[in-house]
């Protein structure tokens, strides 16, 4: 807790000397920063037996914690440069392992601190994202976008072609939604903040090298992303092979709508994935289930559908579905190669509470069958595998409240029950007791 207490002064002097990034050209420049603990549990559950990879059923308290500073400057007209310093520390439960749809969705980027506050930032692997973006108008029709996290206040033209390159995190860009898509602010649900089938290029932190286009119509938006993979699963290296195309392509079409003057969108997503990837059959028939020896440069596709959509002016809701191919081992995300997820978010203006926020929402993740056979047999990915599995779905509910304070602050009580964990009817369920706090300017 003293290097979480640490982080936070050195964030709150940030944000009083901040005013520089408003000063004399608020659209020049923009220096924003967030904090946000997560104190996470589970009490003891029913388990037979366990495996390698599976989750502890003897109770556990973990704790995560991110710090980030945005850095934004204009470069000339329509170009801006963004770097991104953050530190993380802590762990899930069991290592974050052991649950498909991982109940902390800041557990992914956490990892060992390092001696001193200035080392952590200024290395490399701890610069979150580091990108250039430039944006081409295609029209005279403009709307206000006010300052933000990787955005200088501006004025957008509806109609645009947005080019980005440089560090980032596929997710940025790609399955986007309102209701849920921030683990710091929302759902915490791996399966929940973003669609689990989707096995997007990253390294062990989410983030990678990469080239997005955006065109941008007020009726429609296409997107397109180039993205580096790691050199092996779950890895804190990029494959930089070029010869052999590692890489992650994808695809996302959007369109606004309105149901009784209801906003709403829908985004269609579809991916193509060349890694160096093993394949479960062939560590089933003839590798005595030790994937990374069929590892080779191969391909893994997959699509989703993503909507969200407004109620009444304090009420949303949202759904994913998901789908790979399920033939190649999980790469960068996570073991799921179905999933579907449904939720609602209210707003607390009802009770006078306009800022505080209300999520419940219901996830189901499932695996293609030569995945479960795989995990039958005794074989492991890097995120489940219990040495055995009595197969069903991995079903799970999650609800929230956020709850906002002054100044920037808020704190979150959330609780998840999970059934079947690592897809094994066997164990569970598993009830996750859940505590954040958030802080951002």
């Amino acid at each position: 807790m003293r290097n979480a207490i640490l982080f936070f002064v050195s964030g709150f002097l940030l944000s009083n000397i901040s005013a520089f990034a408003d000063s004399g050209s608020q659209d020049d420049w923009s220096l924003h920063y967030q904090l946000t603990a997560v104190g996470q549990g589970d009490p003891e559950f029913h388990s037979p037996y366990r495996g390698p990879l599976s989750l502890s059923p003897d109770g556990e308290i973990r704790e995560t914690v991110s710090t980030t500073l945005y850095l934004g400057r204009r470069l000339w007209q329509g170009g801006e440069l963004y770097i991104d310093p953050e530190i993380t520390q802590g762990e899930g439960l069991s290592n974050t392992q052991g649950v498909a749809g991982f109940p902390n969705g800041e557990a992914q980027g956490a990892g060992l601190m390092q001696s001193s506050l200035l080392e952590r930032y200024f290395i490399w692997n701890n610069i979150a994202r580091a990108f250039l973006r430039q944006t081409f108008n295609l029209s005279n029709t403009y709307e206000h976008v006010d300052s933000g996290p990787n955005q200088l206040a501006e004025n957008q033209a509806n109609s645009r072609i947005v080019v980005s390159a440089g560090k980032m995190s596929a997710t940025d860009v790609f399955d986007n939604n309102l209701y849920s898509n921030d683990p710091r602010t929302q759902f915490l649900n791996w399966a929940l903040v973003s669609n689990g089938a989707w096995d997007y290029a990253a390294d062990d932190k989410g983030y990678t090298n990469g080239l997005t286009v955006e065109y941008i119509q007020p009726s429609y938006a296409i997107r397109w992303g180039n993205f580096m993979e790691s050199k092996a699963a779950n890895s804190s290296h990029l494959d930089s092979h070029w010869s052999q195309g590692p890489i992650g392509e994808v695809l996302e079409v959007e369109k606004p709508y309105a149901v009784w003057s209801h906003p709403g969108k829908v985004r269609f997503l579809g991916y193509v994935n060349h890694a160096h990837m093993g394949l479960y059959k062939d560590a089933i028939n003839d590798l005595n289930l030790d994937i990374t020896q069929s590892r080779k440069y191969r391909y893994k596709y997959g699509a989703g559908i993503n909507v969200e959509q407004e109620i009444t002016k304090d009420l949303g809701a949202f759904m994913r579905f998901g789908w790979n191919d399920g033939k190649t081992e999980t790469w960068a995300f996570t073991e799921i190669d179905r999933t579907a997820s449904l939720g609602l978010s209210l707003k607390g203006a009802s009770w006078s509470r306009g800022d505080d926020t209300v999520g419940l929402a219901e996830f189901i993740n499932g695996l293609s069958s030569v995945h479960r056979k795989y995990l039958q047999a005794g074989g492991v990915g890097f995120i489940v595998g219990d040495g055995n599995l009595n197969y069903n779905y991995e079903k799970g509910t999650e609800i929230y409240y956020d709850y906002h304070l002054p100044k920037g602050f808020s704190i979150t009580f959330d609780y998840q029950l999970i059934f079947d964990p690592g897809y094994n009817a066997d164990r569970g369920p598993v009830s996750v007791f859940s505590g954040r706090l958030h802080y951002e300017f």
